[in-house]
């Protein structure tokens, strides 16, 4: 009896750990920088959260990035995970 309650309680106890292991809360953020019209703001910054994998939350964060330009503004996105 004693090995049957030990045995379950060691399989809990590795089930727990690897469904919290798995997934963490990561901040996304994304420096913006404008440029090519006078009166633009230098550059902002925003956060966000996202709640995945490291390796999938990285995907989506730095997915964010890119280069826009519109009317003669030039909007860069990076963004990073930390």
């Amino acid at each position: 009896m004693k090995l049957s309650n030990s045995l379950f309680f060691s399989a809990a106890l590795i089930a727990i750990v690897s469904a919290t292991s798995c997934t963490k809360e990561y901040t996304c953020q994304c420096k913006i920088k404008y440029s090519g019209v006078a009166g633009m703001p230098d550059s902002t910054i925003n956060e966000y959260q996202i709640r995945d994998t490291k390796k999938t939350a990285k995907s989506i964060c730095e997915g964010n990035s890119a280069t826009y330009e519109k009317d003669n503004v030039k909007t860069v996105e990076t963004c990073q995970l930390f």
